[in-house]
């Protein structure tokens, strides 16, 4: 399932607007809100499994209004979530009800976020985001990660559709080299472990590179 589009390189700003049109537009919001349960389901699912109990936290990094949030307080009662996205609308709008943070991908590692997290979701993000910030960022994540990451994304590879404005056209085996740096091991299906769970792991847990 694809939704973003080759790389062109003008000035995004999430906004109002932006969220209007790409989640709320009748071309556009089927997509993000047919997919979306699915893909929660999925990520806890995949997350109890590896730590053989219901997730207490989450992290989701690039949230935007934090559509996450109620499904994964619906499968998950009592879970403590903490969103992070760039947008000032967002933070202005939905901050302090949603428990959303002002951070840039780059930045994770320097905002005091706690954990570690038992699941973090990082859905459509990391392909919008330049080389040097995706570095630190991951860097970051593989510190805060205390069960698995969810880390939806798109390559060059990808036969994409949607919002292109600032989409990074890197090649799989750019980011596989991103994740390994990072320390990060790929399971799969946009699932990822870091160094307290992969010892863990048996042989077939593990994504052939």
């Amino acid at each position: 399932m694809r939704y973003v589009a080759r790389m062109l390189r003008q000035a995004k700003i999430y906004d109002r607007k932006y969220f209007d049109r790409w989640y709320r537009n009748s071309r556009h919001a089927p997509f993000h809100l047919g997919m979306l349960p699915r893909r929660v389901q999925l990520a806890v699912a995949a997350a109890e499994y590896l730590l053989e109990r219901p997730i207490r936290s989450v992290l989701d990094v690039g949230c935007g209004e934090g559509r996450w949030r109620p499904l994964l307080l619906r499968a998950c009662p009592g879970v403590r979530y903490v969103g992070v996205d760039s947008s000032e609308y967002v933070v202005g709008r939905y901050g302090r009800r949603r428990n959303i943070r002002l951070g840039r991908f780059g930045s994770l590692g320097r905002m005091g976020l706690g954990g570690p997290f038992d699941l973090i979701v990082c859905a459509d993000v990391l392909h919008y985001v330049p080389l040097p910030e995706a570095r630190l960022g991951l860097k970051a994540i593989a510190r805060l990660l205390g069960g698995m990451a969810f880390m939806e994304l798109f390559t060059a590879a990808d036969d994409t559709l949607g919002d292109n404005v600032a989409f990074q056209p890197r090649s799989p085996a750019a980011y596989r080299r991103l994740f390994r740096a990072a320390g990060l091991v790929h399971l799969g299906l946009h699932c990822y472990v870091g160094h307290r769970l992969q010892d863990r792991l048996v042989a077939l847990e593990r994504a052939r590179a």
